[in-house]
């Protein structure tokens, strides 16, 4: 008999704070496949099975008629639960949010349906590796068996629908996923603000598409905030109403001036996905010949040195918040001394092993074997062959590891606190550290250079850099940096660090 099973995700996207479901089908022990089925909902609309025996062995009774429960329910009643669940909404009121989930869920019953249906009707001794893939994929895109062609009576196939297909058959990372999505939305607004604004007859069409269309828009990525400010009531309708087809709900944003490296970066997504388009005969539209799309450009990395992170390690917190002026008090009273102080040691773990905070926040004791930390990190996770950093924790790092141990309720191996509140608390910390240096940075809107305290620009990912200039400053070879930094080897990311300092030079030139 053949058996579907559902998982969910623990990618959170941060902006629906939802998760996607990934279905498992199997029969026997020669057919098994997984696949995403790009149905996602809240968290707390997912339920995982109870494990009845590893509960009892727990000395837990889990009553009969529970079967299944969040994980907050879990851990609150010592259930012992497995990997697999199901999708249960009993909400009462019926948000948007709410009635979202209730149309994901009922597809996720047509979506099995179809998958059980299939199967029947399959030659069992002939699937190919990616059957299931197909049928998913057919479920999401009934117009589509493969190329996108016009037909006398048929609705042509919008943009949208297609980067949703383009999205589908890259099967890019996670973060390069959101952030083509982020385009995808840009594009969304830019056409409602030529209908809604400019009162022109606009729609993207892949065939029409045409250099001015792609320089006008450009223009508006760069003027977007402005024009936001000076057609409130129109950019208010067009923040709320997106196509049907990017399918997300969407809640209202704080439009934000665009610097140079973000419209690059948004250049080069969207000229690959014309690309595509070409090249698998979507289109014979070529609107990016001839159109410059220019290079991303960083500053020297900022970040610590190895003795001013071992100053913040052995700082007292509190005895030197006291002898802070009043302006500099309260500029790191946003949280209480206590929460800085844990803080504290998260950044001064997260500068001896180097991982972005995302990757971070989900490491558990089971990501340290035998005293070194290895992880899949989220921006590869979804490649072929993703990079798995392996870093020997030193003794600082597993004291800092033994003080947390079963502290936090989730089984991190920190108890952690949202992004943004972190990086106040590196502010604050450094700040209270007395490391307050002048450091030269770049402004990412303007791509003026500017002076300012390095606690003032302090962030998590200070301390990813503090890990790798540390690291490239004793070996000076990328690779092995690499290893432990999750860089692809040749990764670009480390040109910039190649602007050795002075002690670098004049250890080299001791050495001739």
């Amino acid at each position: 008999m053949a058996n579907i099973d559902l998982k969910l995700s623990s990618k959170e996207d941060k902006v629906t704070h939802r998760c996607e479901i990934l279905i498992r089908f199997y029969q026997g022990q020669k057919i098994d496949y997984r696949v995403k089925s790009g149905l996602f909902v809240e968290p707390r609309h997912f339920r995982y099975f109870v494990n009845r025996n590893a509960s009892k062995k727990q000395g837990v009774v889990v009553p009969d008629k529970v079967t299944s429960v969040t994980k907050e329910e879990a851990k609150a009643k010592g259930y012992a639960i497995t990997t697999r669940g199901e999708v249960v909404i009993t909400d009462r009121l019926i948000t948007p949010e709410v009635k979202f989930d209730k149309e994901q869920a009922r597809l996720l019953g047509e979506l099995q349906t179809t998958i059980m249906d299939a199967f029947v009707a399959a030659d069992k001794s002939n699937l190919s590796e990616d059957w299931l893939d197909k049928i998913v994929y057919r479920f999401h895109h009934p117009l589509g068996t493969g190329k996108v062609k016009r037909q006398r009576g048929k609705k042509r196939v919008s943009m949208y629908e297609l980067a949703e297909e383009y999205l589908d058959k890259k099967r890019f990372s996670y973060d390069h996923t959101k952030a083509f999505r982020v385009l995808v939305r840009d594009l969304a607004r830019y056409e409602a603000f030529k209908k809604k604004v400019l009162q022109e007859k606009f729609t993207w069409n892949i065939d029409k598409m045409t250099r001015k269309d792609i320089e006008d828009f450009e223009d508006y990525l760069r003027n977007e905030k402005t024009l936001s400010e000076k057609y409130p009531k129109q950019f208010e309708s067009i923040l709320e109403e997106y196509p049907a087809e990017i399918n997300v709900v969407h809640t209202m944003v704080k439009l934000q001036d665009r610097g140079e490296n973000t419209i690059v970066k948004l250049k080069k997504k969207f000229k690959a996905f014309m690309q595509w388009l070409y090249e698998t005969e979507r289109t014979t539209n070529r609107p990016f010949d001839g159109i410059k799309i220019g290079v991303e450009k960083y500053g020297t990395p900022i970040y610590i040195t190895k003795e001013e992170r071992n100053l913040v390690a052995e700082t007292d917190i509190p005895a030197m918040f006291e002898k802070l002026d009043d302006e500099d008090k309260k500029a790191c009273s946003k949280l209480p001394l206590r929460t800085l102080e844990t803080q504290r040691d998260i950044f001064v773990f997260q500068c001896l092993v180097g991982c972005r905070v995302g990757d971070l926040t989900r490491l558990t004791s089971q990501n340290i074997t035998q005293g070194i930390l290895e992880y899949v990190p989220s921006k590869t996770a979804d490649e072929d062959a993703p990079v798995k950093p392996r870093i020997p924790l030193n003794p600082c790092a597993l004291k800092l590891v033994k003080k947390y141990e079963g502290v936090d309720k989730d089984g991190r191996l920190f108890p952690f606190i949202s992004p943004q509140k972190y990086n106040d608390a590196i502010k604050a910390i450094l700040l209270i550290c007395g490391i307050t240096r002048i450091v030269q940075v770049r402004n990412s809107t303007t791509g003026e250079n500017e002076m300012k305290r390095i606690c003032d620009v302090a962030s998590s990912h200070m301390a990813r850099r503090t890990f790798v200039g540390a690291a490239y400053k004793a070996v000076r070879d990328p690779n092995i940096v690499g290893k432990m930094s999750g860089h692809v080897e040749g990764s670009r990311a480390f040109n910039r660090y190649r602007q050795i300092d002075d002690d670098i030079l004049k250890e080299t030139i001791n050495c001739i």
